[in-house]
């Protein structure tokens, strides 16, 4: 099935013949729940080619999560459930209810008001008849940032809010103290649950700075693993294993790393 340029309807016959008697065995066995990992895996990929600015990258990523959606749809196809265009055809409606801005009747000059018919819209659509449903309405199988970050800013559509960011910021020092007391008690249950206040306090002061926590942890986790790297390549350009290392000569190093991230930083702003 070769071919120098190959289309959607392409792609939805490669996967049938995949799931086909005939096909690949482990194409077959797949089901919508072994595929769960794969799925946010792809996804994750996908924002990584966008924080690389890489659009080979990025086209091929897109690709990978439009081969899991068709997979998906094509599982659902064989339980006569629904098909892929289906799913295009739902999607497509649902864009057109929503911008009746565009297609309708309904006026919208700011994004703001696109947001804000978007959820009067949405919440027609969902019948949810209460604040807390549509905070409930939040999927629970979000990362835990993202989905706080999400029901913070529905509370606060309603006025369930902190007047400012100081205010939000106040709340954090307080959760801080209060965890650190339950540190101190050794009561691991009461400490779990006021570490979870700070890290929800945490997310609030976010949403107010409008950064995105998930995002920002991603960042520093991969600049953690990027220092980290440099001071085991140090330690083995100096014949020394990590395991031999004092942390004094691991943390000078680490300050190593930091200072050439400013210095690349800078040469970078005077560009």
């Amino acid at each position: 099935m070769k071919k120098e340029r190959y289309g959607f309807e392409d792609l939805v016959e490669i996967m049938k013949k995949l799931r086909s008697p005939d096909g690949c065995p482990w194409d077959r066995e797949q089901t919508h729940e072994s595929l769960k990992e794969y799925f946010i895996e792809e996804t994750y990929e996908v924002l990584e080619a966008i924080d690389l600015k890489s659009p080979e990258k990025l086209c091929e990523e897109l690709g990978d999560v439009l081969l899991q959606v068709i997979f998906h749809a094509t599982i659902a196809e064989e339980n006569g459930q629904f098909t892929i265009y289906d799913v295009v055809d739902g999607i497509s409606r649902k864009m057109v209810h929503r911008h009746q801005h565009v297609f309708g009747k309904e006026h919208a000059e700011t994004a703001a008001d696109v947001l804000n018919l978007w959820d009067k819209i949405k919440k027609e659509e969902k019948g949810t008849k209460t604040q807390t449903d549509i905070l409930k309405s939040v999927p629970a199988n979000l990362p835990a940032l993202m989905r706080s970050y999400k029901v913070q800013e529905k509370a606060a559509k309603v006025g369930f809010d902190w007047d400012n960011a100081e205010d939000a910021w106040k709340k954090v020092k307080e959760e801080m103290e209060e965890f650190h007391e339950a540190c101190r008690s050794g009561d691991m249950d009461k400490t779990e649950e006021e570490l979870g206040d700070l890290l929800f306090a945490i997310v609030n002061v976010s949403r107010f700075l409008k950064i995105q926590p998930e995002l920002a942890l991603t960042k520093t986790i991969n600049k953690f693993i990027k220092r980290f790297e440099y001071i085991e390549t140090k330690s083995s350009e100096n014949g020394k294993k990590l395991t031999d290392m004092t942390l004094q000569e691991m943390d000078a190093l680490w300050d190593e790393a930091k200072k050439l991230e400013d210095k690349r930083g800078d040469n970078d702003e005077n560009r």
